[in-house]
């Protein structure tokens, strides 16, 4: 069960089904992928 239903089901909505999942400027990046993170942190 995950910790906080409500934002597991916005994730779903939005096609993910797994975790982690950072949405920034309404990009999703999926898993830890540091280098996309700060690329999209400094832009």
């Amino acid at each position: 069960m995950a910790e906080d239903e409500k934002a597991m089901e916005e994730l779903q909505k939005l096609g993910y089904y797994s975790t982690p999942v950072t949405i920034i400027d309404g990009e999703a990046v999926v898993g830890f992928d540091v280098k996309k993170l700060e690329s999209l942190l400094a832009g």
